[in-house]
């Protein structure tokens, strides 16, 4: 194997959610071309079986190993918790998932409350329930599903009046616990963030977003096999979408209007 690779890696979620890890990805990784896969027209997965994602999911990496990625990012919580175990000894590549950041939450907080919002795939998935287990076992985690939350930022809806009543719906319940951190265990709530902040404003609590720490992941585990992109060459970006490109295409180009952007709808073959 050669010791580097011009390669794009694989990055795919539900819908345009991942482009919150996206974003850091290209942070970490300035030399590096991605195809990024948005299953919109499937989207949420939240209220799917374990067995409709693992489907989706194998039909998005064998569409991503067509096409030489060296690497997978499951950019989707609930695709994590329900399909990475079995991706993983299904095909021969590296994959990195999603963590539900208890972990971090945990360490720092101050008052021994954890908030965690997320899909109800994530919360039923082995890997928060063993997480939670681990790593906060001495610490109170109050969870709450974020009834909408994906919905809403699959419509470009974040900013409006209806986003900031639905997000203070479902996040001050878990203000009034005495929470002092709140874990975003879905990739798409990173883009509530305004809102979320807004509800929040007036009390000592830390937003955790685990995207950072799966761009570091992802960093390690190419040169751990020895995949980084080690030429000057510019690094290039397909979007492909099973549903409309408009929020898809809005979305990559507030994040980073100068990078080589392709857009492309793809439906997903079902049989």
């Amino acid at each position: 194997m050669s010791m580097q690779s011009s390669n794009p890696i694989g990055v795919f979620d539900s819908g345009v959610g991942g482009l919150s890890v996206w974003r850091e990805l290209i942070r970490y990784l300035p030399n590096e071309s991605t195809l990024y896969y948005a299953d919109s027209s499937n989207c949420p997965y939240g209220q799917k079986t374990a067995e409709e994602i693992i489907h989706l999911s194998e039909k998005i990496v064998e569409f991503f190993l067509a096409q030489n990625v060296k690497l997978i990012v499951v950019a989707c919580n609930t695709a994590t918790a329900a399909a990475i175990r079995h991706l993983r000894a299904q095909y021969p590549i590296p994959f990195v998932g999603m963590e539900p950041a208890i972990k971090p939450a945990a360490v720092n907080t101050k008052l021994g409350a954890v908030g965690v919002l997320a899909t109800s795939g994530t919360f039923s998935g082995r890997h928060f329930i063993e997480t939670s287990q681990k790593f906060a076992s001495n610490v109170r985690v109050e969870i709450q599903v974020g009834e909408g939350f994906v919905e809403l930022v699959e419509n470009g809806n974040t900013h409006s009046e209806a986003a900031f009543t639905q997000v203070q719906k479902v996040v001050q319940p878990l203000v009034d616990k005495g929470i002092d951190q709140l874990v975003l265990a879905c990739t798409h709530y990173p883009f509530l963030r305004d809102a979320i902040e807004k509800v929040i404003e007036n009390h000592p609590i830390e937003l955790v977003d685990p995207a950072p720490s799966v761009a570091k992941q992802t960093l390690n585990l190419l040169s751990q096999h020895q995949l980084l992109n080690l030429e000057g060459s510019m690094p290039k970006h397909k979007f492909y979408s099973s549903g409309a490109l408009e929020i898809l295409t809005q979305l990559v180009q507030s994040i980073d209007p100068s990078a080589d952007s392709e857009f492309i709808y793809h439906p997903l073959e079902l049989v």
